[in-house]
């Protein structure tokens, strides 16, 4: 009798375990916020001189079926994207953001009011300028990004993401890069 209830009970759990597997294969994996937008920095100079302008973007390509509020809030419960340099090097000055535009779009949740968000692809833009007293060579800085992602079935909740950008600083002799990112209007 034990060694057939032993049978049994492998069988059970055999076919459990198999169940298990099948269904949470089949049940859809909400990502993290974090896991939805992919971050890439360019900047308009390499390198950038002293006491040149010029731009650093951020890059946001988000994940297809998701979207992100954007700057301009369409509505005021909405998280905006933003922004924030955390960590500038020791003489370097920084301007206001350049949000792009978002899109309205209406979303089986918001069909009384079209929604600003932004999708594929969003650009921000940080002008800076390093002083005559910035160091030399590679430098890094440390921003962040508060934004919140939803696709048309759920908002996932907001996340501040770390970004860090790097551009090298030379005392004259900036060279424009990344002409197909800052190309003039």
């Amino acid at each position: 009798m034990s060694a057939r209830f032993a049978k049994a009970c492998a069988g059970i759990c055999a076919l459990v375990t198999l169940f298990l597997l099948t269904t949470q294969s089949a049940v859809p994996q909400v990502p993290s916020g974090r896991d939805v937008v992919a971050f890439t920095t360019y900047a308009s100079a390499e390198p950038a001189a002293r006491s040149v302008p010029f731009q650093l973007a951020v890059s946001m390509a988000i994940r297809p079926g998701f979207h992100i509020n954007a700057r301009e809030k369409s509505a005021d419960y909405l998280i905006a994207t933003d922004l924030k340099v955390a960590d500038l090097p020791a003489g370097f000055t920084a301007g206001e953001v350049v949000y792009p535009k978002g899109t309205l779009h209406t979303f089986t949740f918001s069909k009384d009011k079209p929604l600003n968000v932004y999708e594929g692809t969003a650009l921000l833009r940080l002008p800076l300028t390093a002083s005559a007293a910035a160091p030399l060579g590679p430098q890094h800085l440390t921003l962040k990004v508060r934004y919140q992602a939803c696709s048309n079935e759920v908002c996932l909740p907001p996340v501040t993401v770390p970004v860090d950008a790097a551009v090298t600083i030379a005392a004259a002799g900036a060279k424009p890069a990344h002409a197909n990112i800052f190309a003039p209007n």
